[in-house]
């Protein structure tokens, strides 16, 4: 038999989903320091308050947004086609994202940028350090992290509008311009008498200038 707490009940449980979307979209947009607890609760269409009662205050609700996109165990490293496209898409229709913003720039509070630098680690670093030192990459901490700066680089740039032509750029133009400029710096995988890499394309070139 339903008692009398049941709507209340639901009535909570919308009100915490419609924060947690709000609060996902703003925090995409702008990041965690330039989105107000006011605004979310605008955009929801519920009593800022009430932030505090359901996550116990912006930076858990910042926190739950985060863990909300974590659908994926293991998600695909930046420089599969598929997770690159996908990134890139996802950027230009909802903005860069806050992990984007505060590879950049971190955040003031300190629960909020623990949960980023974690988030960024196991959905972007961790995969492409993974996948480099399967290469051979030598050096595949310092190449992953040096990549997924250059991604959140473009983003953000591409998002603020400040370079026209890259604002105005077509999406499937930025996609295969970012694949050409991150592939150039994969490491090439050694093979039994040849070199590897930067190396060998500097030893070609050299070759071919003594000629």
């Amino acid at each position: 038999m339903p008692t009398a707490s049941n709507p209340r009940r639901r009535d909570a449980t919308a009100s915490r989903d419609r924060l947690l979307t709000a609060a996902s979209k703003l925090f995409s947009e702008r990041g965690f320091d330039d989105t107000t607890a006011r605004e979310i609760g605008e955009l929801a269409n519920v009593d800022a308050t009430m932030i505090a009662r359901y996550f116990g205050g912006k930076a858990q609700l910042y926190i739950a947004a985060l863990e909300a996109e974590d659908v994926e165990d293991i998600p695909a490293d930046l420089l599969d086609p598929d997770r690159m496209a996908t990134l890139v898409d996802r950027c230009t229709r909802e903005g860069p994202g806050p992990m984007m913003h505060a590879a950049i720039r971190p955040y003031a509070n300190p629960a909020a940028q623990a949960a980023t630098v974690a988030s960024i680690e196991k959905r972007l670093v961790g995969p492409l350090r993974d996948r480099l030192a399967g290469d051979g990459d030598d050096r595949p901490e310092l190449r992953a992290e040096l990549l997924v700066a250059a991604f959140a680089g473009v983003m953000l740039a591409r998002s603020s509008g400040v370079l026209e032509n890259l604002a105005a750029a077509p999406t499937d133009q930025v996609l295969a311009l970012l694949r050409e400029l991150l592939d150039a710096d994969k490491p090439v995988r050694p093979r039994h008498g040849t070199v590897s890499g930067t190396r060998r394309r500097t030893t070609a070139a050299s070759n071919k200038d003594a000629e």
